[in-house]
Order: C-alpha cells, then structure tokens, then sequence
C-alpha cells in the first residue's frame, strides 16, 4: 500500500516475562495522501492465545510524520508477539484492526 516505506521491529523479553516492542519505519506516506485517505497508523500484534491486540498508534518526534516521514512506537505488552502489522485507520483506539494493511512481518518463531 506504500511501497516505499520501510522499517524494522526489535522485541525484547524482560526479567517479568513482559515484552518490549520497538516499531521504527521510514518513508511511510502521510495518511491523509493514501486513496481512501485515512487519519493515521495503528501498530497490532498477532498472539498465539490472546488474538490480535492494538500496540498503539505510530508517531514521530516532530508532528506525526517528520521531513524524512519516520515513525516510531514503543510498546510494552505482556502478551507474547507471533507477528507485527500496521494498518492505516480513521481513529486510533480501535480494537479491531481494518483492511488496509500497510506493513506487516512474518511470523516469529
């Protein structure tokens, strides 16, 4: 859907068996210039128990996207991650993820 972007994702386990979830893209489009136009980006992981659970919604340090269009997310969850998406979304406290799916990655194992 946006062909450009491109990021990575570092999770991490900590010594209360939470997890530490690190989203960092560039080049991501605005949300407003994708076709439908939509108001931002939502971060959702897939679990193997629990479902899929909204991360929380992408953001730069400078207004919501700076010159170089990167976006970042810090999460911390106690649900372990099988696979991480972005989808674009009119609202941002959603709890199901919509169509548009902008990023995603493999399964982890």
């Amino acid at each position: 859907m946006v062909p450009a972007a491109q990021g990575y994702i570092k999770i991490s386990e900590d010594d209360n068996h939470n997890y530490t979830v690190d989203v960092n893209i560039k080049r991501l489009a605005e949300p407003s210039r994708l076709n439908p136009p939509k108001e931002t980006y939502v971060v959702w992981m897939e679990t193997k128990r629990n479902g899929t659970k909204n991360l929380g919604r992408l953001n730069s340090s400078s207004g919501f996207f700076s010159s170089s269009l990167q976006a970042l997310l810090h999460a911390v969850t106690p649900f372990k991650p099988e696979r991480v998406f972005v989808t674009a979304e009119n609202q941002s406290n959603i709890q199901t993820p919509g169509s548009q799916v902008v990023l995603t990655t493999k399964e982890f194992h």
